[in-house]
């Protein structure tokens, strides 16, 4: 694994297509490596992360002195912070993908026409991803495996905020990836913090083929701006929870709670409440409460500060990722109400109901248009290790080519191979 240390402004485009070149040379090797040879590379990853604890959080506690000494929010810095569980469960999510299935080389549908010739459709690996990311350093790891186990090579940029924690990441995986055979370039690293790296990266459409980012709205907004590599990538994270008419409220209060306080500065966090008014009464005064107890805000309609303290809603509160202890509330007067809402003002994430009743379900899972639909969970599920695809590399709602959370085989392509015995065409 390659890293690239900071450098002048006039080297720096240099620098960075260097890396590219690096990265399209050994995509050429990754595409044949073994299986044998990337799960072995993977276990000894996970092995040396959990006998690293100390040299990971010594590292990591340099971030998180510097992220509060610039003021970084609550939210960015438990994104940041690492603990013993939290790098056990890097580890775990790396031995997880190791254990999954290659995706490289499998069958996806064969045919033989009338004239001999066998055609068959196999998945193939994309060849260079670049990814960009902040604050999680646990990212460095998860998208070096994802993209080593599916044959990709992989260019990272983390964020300024985290550059300890993933140049010590970077190394351990240099380590164990080298040992077993893995390609020097197969993953790099660019170390540098000046910000035009970034800029440099999304021009090198010649040798990186997919940029997926992960970090805050002005981010991936600048990186679709950009980019002139197709980008894989959510905008924003609005995720809402419709608490219906028929709903089981211990259900629906042990959810909600879930989905917005057990890490709010996550992306499939609930940001949007909506409660149908036959159940508003009595179920928005103990959750409301429990959220206020927590040190949640509340921003509600109309309705809802009739029946709970909070502020008054915005209308730019129901469109907004909020990251942190602050919820919207809306009473709605049908389950049309809350699918119109969700289509108008979320962003096609993750988005909930609750509800005891079959046909509501149905509805709700067939009309609204998210990558992510859940009846009866929290939306804290949209998770490529929760959703037993192993560690992933980000969620996605385009809707070309991958959508929800991307793991082993959204990193992969389809590629059509024939077979003849001399067939010419008439």
């Amino acid at each position: 694994m390659a890293t690239v240390s900071k450098t002048c402004d006039a080297g720096l485009r240099d620098e960075i297509e260097r890396v590219g070149k690096q990265a399209r040379a050994a995509s050429n090797s990754l595409r044949t490596l073994s299986s044998a040879v990337k799960d072995n590379a993977l276990t000894n990853i996970a092995g040396k992360l959990r006998t690293s604890h100390d040299i990971l959080i010594a590292e990591n506690a340099k971030d998180l002195d510097t992220g509060r000494a610039k003021g970084l929010s609550s939210a960015m810095l438990d994104r940041l912070a690492l603990n013993a569980k939290r790098i056990d469960a890097m580890a775990e999510g790396l031995e997880q993908v190791a254990a999954l299935p290659d995706p490289v080389g499998d069958i996806v549908s064969q045919v033989v026409r009338p004239n001999g010739l066998k055609i068959a459709q196999i998945r193939a690996p994309l060849g260079v991803v670049g990814i960009i990311y902040e604050s999680r350093p646990n990212v460095t790891a998860d998208a070096a495996a994802l993209c080593l186990k599916s044959g990709n090579a992989c260019v990272l940029r983390g964020g300024s905020e985290a550059i300890h924690s993933n140049l010590e990441i970077a190394k351990i995986f240099q380590e164990g990836a080298t040992a077993a055979g893995v390609p020097e370039n197969a993953v790099q690293m660019i170390s540098t913090t000046d910000r035009n790296a970034v800029g440099e990266m999304l021009k090198l459409d010649k040798y990186i083929d997919v940029i997926v980012p992960r970090g805050g709205k002005n981010l991936i907004e600048r990186i679709y701006a950009e980019s002139r590599i197709p980008v894989v990538a959510h905008l924003d994270g609005i995720c809402t929870t419709y608490v219906h008419s028929d709903a089981d409220l211990a259900m629906a209060k042990r959810v909600c709670l879930n989905a917005k306080l057990q890490r709010p500065g996550t992306c499939n966090a609930m940001e949007t409440m909506l409660v149908h008014a036959d159940v508003a009464k009595s179920f928005l005064p103990d959750v409301g409460r429990e959220l206020l107890t927590a040190g949640c805000e509340i921003r509600g309609c109309e309705r809802t500060q009739k029946l709970i303290a909070c502020t008054a809603a915005t209308p730019e509160d129901f469109e907004t990722e909020f990251l942190e202890k602050i919820v919207a509330v809306k009473i709605v007067d049908s389950l049309d109400e809350a699918i119109a809402h969700i289509g108008e003002h979320g962003s096609h994430h993750s988005d909930a109901i609750i509800t005891t009743g079959y046909d509501a379900a149905e509805r709700f899972l067939n009309e609204v248009d998210s990558a992510t639909v859940y009846v009866n969970a929290s939306t804290r599920f949209t998770d490529g290790f929760e959703f037993g695809l192993g560690a992933e590399i980000g969620i996605s709602t385009n809707k070309l080519h991958c959508r929800g959370p991307m793991a082993l085989k959204e990193l992969t392509s389809l590629k059509y191979i024939i077979r003849g015995d001399g067939q010419i065409r008439e």
